[in-house]
């Protein structure tokens, strides 16, 4: 009998590309997710249960039912200016349903967890590539709301012996090389898939918000990764606590850094198609540059993307949305 984990957020971006990569590994995915962000299209490879993590007896009533060994814990709120103007709500959802989550798994003595965490924990570094031993000093309430869950993850261990891995990713991006699942957020947020939507016409044109950073083209620079990578890490690391592996911390990156000018050109080498572009003024609190150092993955986990080029990554999100263009998903 495959062995039961539970995935909150299971029907989201990550979430769902994580489910895929579990039952390829011989796991059964229990997505967990309340539908307000997610997508019941994208729960394929297991179960679906509705439910919010602050709903305590839907929890216990779910970890009753399939009696996971562990949990992947995804859901939550990501949009980053969303968190700027409303604080309150992002603790609501990130911190208290977290603290929800916690007690509810630890009364049903599930005690190895994977957590979703961001490098938005580390705010402005003062160090490009990033380590994990940098200073983390969120800027927004997103980025605390996930330090703070890194934390609690901490003095669970310690006291409760709940073992956990935090993976800090930076910049997802990309879609299932299948085509099977991709992204598909409301809004949009994204970089790549808003710079597809304008060649398709779907939108009238991508705006680059500043040109002027002290980087070779004169705007932002982010490590994209994979989404498929994603999900293989968080395999991985389940892997990791079923051997016994003890709680850490670990970032999720190519070590490569793409420009906002040089993600459109490939967009644009990809689509075939021209992308309009608007100069926008810098937004508050964008560092120049953010690139992961993820070597201590590589060496905790043995984890190594496997599409580390952004022409990949950007050409599987293209394949998703014709696909979608054409009617899927359904």
């Amino acid at each position: 009998m495959k062995a039961s984990v539970l995935v909150t957020g299971g029907a989201g971006y990550v979430g769902s590309h994580a489910c895929k990569a579990l039952s390829q590994a011989g796991y059964l995915p229990i997505a967990y997710d309340s539908l307000e962000r997610g997508h019941h299209w994208a729960v394929r490879w297991g179960p679906l249960e509705v439910g919010w993590l602050h709903d305590r007896r839907r929890l216990d009533e779910v970890l009753l039912k399939y009696k996971p060994t562990a949990a992947l814990h995804f859901a939550a709120y990501a949009y980053v200016g969303e968190s700027a103007a409303d604080p309150g709500r992002y603790y609501w959802n990130n911190v208290a349903g977290s603290v929800s989550l916690l007690e509810a798994l630890r009364h049903a003595n599930v005690t190895k967890l994977v957590f979703s965490s961001t490098c938005a924990t580390f705010g402005i570094p003062d160090i490009v590539p990033i380590t994990e031993d940098c200073p983390q000093r969120p800027i927004n309430a997103y980025g605390a709301s996930k330090l703070m869950v890194e934390r609690m993850l901490a003095d669970y261990d310690q006291v409760y012996g709940m073992r956990s891995v935090s993976l800090r990713y930076f910049n997802a991006a990309g879609a299932d090389p299948e085509a099977e699942i991709g992204e598909a957020h409301d809004p949009e947020t994204h970089l790549i898939p808003l710079a597809l939507l304008t060649a398709m016409g779907r939108l009238p044109s991508v705006t680059v918000f500043g040109s002027d950073y002290p980087t070779a083209d004169g705007t932002c620079v982010r490590d994209y990764v994979h989404v498929a990578d994603l999900a293989d890490a968080h395999v991985l690391a389940l892997k990791y606590l079923d051997g016994g592996g003890s709680t850490c911390c670990l970032n999720l990156g190519t070590g490569k850094g793409w420009s906002v000018a040089e993600v459109i050109k490939s967009a644009m080498d990809v689509t075939g198609r021209p992308i309009a572009v608007v100069n926008g003024q810098r937004r508050a609190g964008d560092p120049p540059a953010l690139v992961a150092d993820a070597t201590r993955a590589m060496q905790v986990l043995g984890w190594a993307p496997k599409f580390p080029h952004i022409r990949q990554q950007v050409d599987h999100a293209w394949r998703w949305l014709l696909r979608g263009s054409a009617g899927s998903p359904s």
